[in-house]
């Protein structure tokens, strides 16, 4: 039987990590967030608010914040990575030889890695040399700032084996946060990642003018996509009509707080990449990067992503979201 969790280190310290922290301190655990910035971690330790984040939300005062992940990580019963996805390789190579023998290690970030086309999971496992059942993922309609201001939220635990996501479901579950065990890794995953290409075309439509229709008719038929990739991956279709699946694309496609979403919207109203870069700090969206990883994916294992592979050719070939737009609605009628 798994040990209990009741110290937590959740690793990376932006605005997932912290909110996952918040509902683990809030659950009654200790959580040592390791942050990357002194600055950062000093505002954690000092006014219990990470500023740059999350601002305005406090933590409880059961979490605190480190630049030194050594001490993050001691007497860890669960390590969590919270840092983005195509980081994750290069962080667990710093934090490997550090890491508790035989602790729960769970990952946040949702994607595929590029060149490898590795899920998170399996780049876990690939760095660290656990074994696939020790490592867990987290998965859902997992908006950060709605769950940091504790508006009720759910979501999905999943791993291989069941005692361990059951001890995160019962670490994580606050009054305003319920957790759903899962042992459909794949599954969960292939939802997550997929969502963000989905949710980067419903913005593209929003951008347009588009309604709640091509939402919907973009949800949908993404949904089935995706389900589509992570049965031919070994995925349990039923995990895709669940919280990681339809709940997470649902409220990633739907909110002004997705970050893809938004970005879409961008590119939709005329935005090139690099000014709708410049618009979100910086960054690009996350389903920028996964289009490429996920297109490739399919065409790997002869699964066929209309709307993926349309977003892969806006943001990396240059086809305009107007010209995207009549292929998608010009493809030749099929069933359903």
């Amino acid at each position: 039987m798994t040990q209990d969790v009741q110290r937590v280190a959740v690793l990376g310290a932006g605005s997932w990590g912290t909110a996952f922290a918040k509902v683990l301190g809030d659950a009654g655990r200790d959580v040592v967030l390791w942050a990357r910035r002194p600055e950062v971690a000093a505002g954690i330790n000092e006014r219990h608010i990470n500023h740059d984040y999350m601002a305005g939300i406090v933590l409880p005062p059961t979490v605190s914040a480190t630049t030194d992940a050594k001490a993050a990580l001691d007497a860890a019963d669960a390590v969590v990575f919270g840092v983005p996805s195509q980081t994750l390789r290069a962080n667990l190579a710093e934090w490997r030889d550090l890491l508790p023998s035989g602790v729960t290690l769970v990952s946040l970030a949702k994607g595929v890695e590029l060149g490898t086309l590795k899920r998170m999971s399996e780049v876990v496992v690939e760095i660290t040399g656990v074994p696939a059942d020790q490592v867990a993922v987290v998965s859902g309609p997992n908006l950060a700032r709605e769950i940091a201001a504790e508006e009720p939220s759910a979501t999905v635990i999943a791993c291989a084996d069941h005692d361990r996501a059951v001890a995160l479901q019962h670490a994580s579950t606050s009054g305003y946060f319920k957790a759903y065990t899962n042992t459909d890794v794949v599954g969960c995953e292939l939802g997550g990642a997929g969502k963000n290409v989905i949710a980067l075309a419903c913005g593209m439509a929003a951008g347009m003018g588009y309604g709640d229709n091509t939402r919907a008719s973009l949800i949908t038929r993404g949904l089935a996509e995706t389900a589509r990739l992570g049965v031919a991956l070994g995925a349990d279709p039923l995990t895709f009509a669940g919280l990681a699946g339809l709940g997470d694309l649902v409220a990633t496609c739907s909110s002004p707080l997705s970050r893809n979403r938004t970005f879409g919207e961008r590119l939709g109203r005329g935005e090139t990449l690099a000014q709708a870069e410049e618009a979100n700090h910086g960054q690009v969206a996350e389903g920028v990067k996964s289009c490429l990883s996920i297109c490739e994916l399919g065409e790997r294992h002869g699964v066929e992503l209309p709307i993926a592979d349309a977003v892969r050719r806006v943001c990396h070939e240059g086809l305009s979201v107007a010209e995207m737009g009549k292929e998608l609605i010009s493809r030749a009628p099929r069933p359903e």
